[in-house]
């Protein structure tokens, strides 16, 4: 590999969040029995006439915007010809020539060090329909045919599998911050197909460019990357020649085969849609869209950071899940100690959903339930080891700490008369330790608090059982 460079371009499709479809009113509703949202438009009947989506086109201007691109104020659609069984008219309502979005930008970093990946374009299109393959058999759902989809071309300025997962994280992020795509790719509503070549140093040559395809999930974009870098290594090694074609991926053999030559932008004999008249984005339009943009995720990273006295890596953690971070910013509205509130969701929460394979949507859990712990906590209502055994039943149930503490009976013992009996049955039955503490071996008082606790289940004021066990132990002293 030190004669040859990796050099990654990747194109990512992202369906978009709207309720109907590109150019006609069937729902984008996803899970619908096959063939149940379609309609003479979608289906490519002759004689039907599409109707551009407004809200298609706004969110694809929004991405745009957040990927720092310059925006086209005249736009239009190009037919893009081909054949393929999910393609029902043969055509593919695409851009061309001019997109909505061009010369932009995504900063990824790796290893601590930022890097600038250029944008090409991001156009919008409809999407095509699906196929199922059952046995000997194939059959094709057109629900998803005319979805609105949006596809972001990247320059080839990716040089590594761990780039080109860093850059589809990212830009995932983005686009669930943006609101435009759920970035769902078990459910095909974000995919990407890269594009591979080896820049020969040497000889200053760029290589033979292979495209991936159906590549779902960004583990297998970074699998399927570092096999064909090793697979096109191997044949340059021993004298051979890279074919320039498009290779699937399979996830049983974890390799790429090969599916058919790579077409070329002349194959697919581009030419205006003649029944969609042009898109013009005027200053006002503009504006509206640009006010629309939420707070991005490197924007609030730096806010967790600046205002709320958040670690980088703390507000980081935070930031990369929305749900996360939507649940952070929740509970700080109604318990402003942020510090609190991160320790909780980072450690506790997340592990839990962790040791439970359960993703945030999956629970039933809210931040009123953090906070109302939390304040259980501050008045003295339960101990930090009853909240930690109450935690994961109000995680995986979405019960109230107040009411499973009530069930249970793990009120905290905050009567004093009552802690300081359990402190002298614990001072009588553990006189070695006692002994230990007034010889000044200070660890023994620990093991003394531990037995209190363990008498009282956890359940003892541990301030005032602290307080109380060193006025009787240096009442022995005396």
């Amino acid at each position: 590999m030190n004669r040859y460079l990796p050099v990654v371009g990747m194109e990512v499709h992202a369906e978009l969040l709207t309720k109907s479809k590109m150019f006609c009113r069937c729902s984008t509703r996803f899970g619908a029995p096959p063939n149940s949202q379609t309609c003479p438009v979608c289906l490519g009947f002759p004689g039907v006439l599409p109707v551009t989506n407004k809200r298609a086109v706004e969110f694809t201007i929004m991405t745009a915007l957040a990927l720092d691109c310059e925006i086209a104020r005249y736009a239009h659609f190009a037919r893009k010809n081909y054949f393929y069984p999910d393609l029902p008219k043969n055509y593919q309502i695409s851009q061309y020539e001019l997109p909505l979005g061009k010369n932009g930008r995504l900063e990824i970093e790796i290893g601590g060090k930022k890097k600038a990946i250029r944008i090409r374009r991001v156009h919008l299109e409809e999407d095509t329909g699906r196929l199922i393959h059952m046995g000997d058999k194939s059959y094709i759902d057109f629900n998803r045919s005319g979805v609105p989809l949006m596809e972001i071309v990247t320059e080839p300025d990716i040089n590594s599998p761990e780039e080109a997962k860093e850059f589809l994280e990212r830009l995932r992020l983005l686009l669930q911050y943006l609101g435009v795509c759920d970035g769902k790719m078990e459910e095909g509503s974000l995919r990407c197909e890269p594009n591979i070549s080896l820049y020969d140093l040497e000889t200053d040559s760029w290589g033979t460019k292979v495209e991936i395809k159906n590549l779902g999930s960004i583990r297998a974009v970074g699998e399927a990357l570092e096999y064909e870098i090793n697979r096109q290594l191997k044949i340059l090694q021993s004298g051979g020649t890279i074919v320039q074609e498009t290779r699937g991926w399979s996830e049983e053999r974890k390799e790429t085969f090969s599916m058919r030559s790579k077409e070329e932008a002349h194959d697919y004999r581009y030419f205006p849609e003649p029944d969609i008249p042009p898109i013009i984005v005027d200053d006002e339009w503009l504006r509206e869209i640009r006010e629309r943009i939420p707070e991005l995720p490197a924007e609030k990273e730096e806010r967790f950071v600046k205002e709320m006295g958040l670690s980088k890596e703390e507000a980081h953690i935070l930031v990369v899940s929305l749900p996360l971070a939507r649940l952070f910013e929740e509970a700080i509205s109604l318990y402003p100690e942020p510090k609190k509130v991160a320790n909780w969701l980072i450690s506790d929460f997340q592990g839990i959903l962790n040791t439970e394979k359960k993703s945030i949507e999956e629970v039933p859990f809210r931040a009123e339930f953090l906070v109302e712990m939390l304040k259980l906590l501050d008045d003295g209502t339960i101990s930090i080891r009853i909240a930690k055994e109450i935690f994961p039943q109000v995680v995986l149930e979405g019960k109230a700490p107040k009411k499973i503490v009530e069930e249970k009976g793990l009120l905290q013992i905050a009567d004093e008369e009552v802690i300081r009996r359990i402190v002298m049955e614990v001072i009588s039955e553990e006189k070695e330790a006692v002994e230990q503490y007034l010889k000044g071996k200070e660890k023994a008082m620990g093991f003394l608090m531990g037995q209190i606790m363990k008498k009282t289940k956890g359940k003892a004021n541990p301030s005032i059982a602290s307080q109380i066990l060193k006025e009787k132990l240096e009442e022995l002293k005396r």
